[in-house]
């Protein structure tokens, strides 16, 4: 899980919430990426886990800070995870 920490917009509780789905280093975490792994955190260990969870794990994956993060993938990530809540 350390490594997880290493990560950009990677704190405790998101590191903590990949090890609980079985993401336990940065490379499981490129190999699944950031939407499959926040399905997996929101169907098994945070029902409420928000867009800036997923934003988070986008950048993880990625490896760039939110503020680098192009706006229109920005706005694609705000979309699909709007159509969670609408399926």
């Amino acid at each position: 899980m350390s490594d997880l920490l290493d990560l950009p917009e990677i704190g405790p509780v998101a590191a903590a919430n990949l090890a609980a789905v079985g993401i336990e280093d940065a490379e499981t975490l490129r190999e699944v990426g950031a939407q499959e792994a926040f399905v997996r955190i929101r169907t098994e260990v945070d029902p409420g886990a928000c867009l800036q969870m997923l934003t988070g794990l986008e950048c993880a994956v990625r490896g760039v800070r939110a503020s680098m993060l192009p706006p229109a993938d920005k706005a694609e990530l705000r979309e699909w995870f709007r159509s969670l809540d609408a399926s």
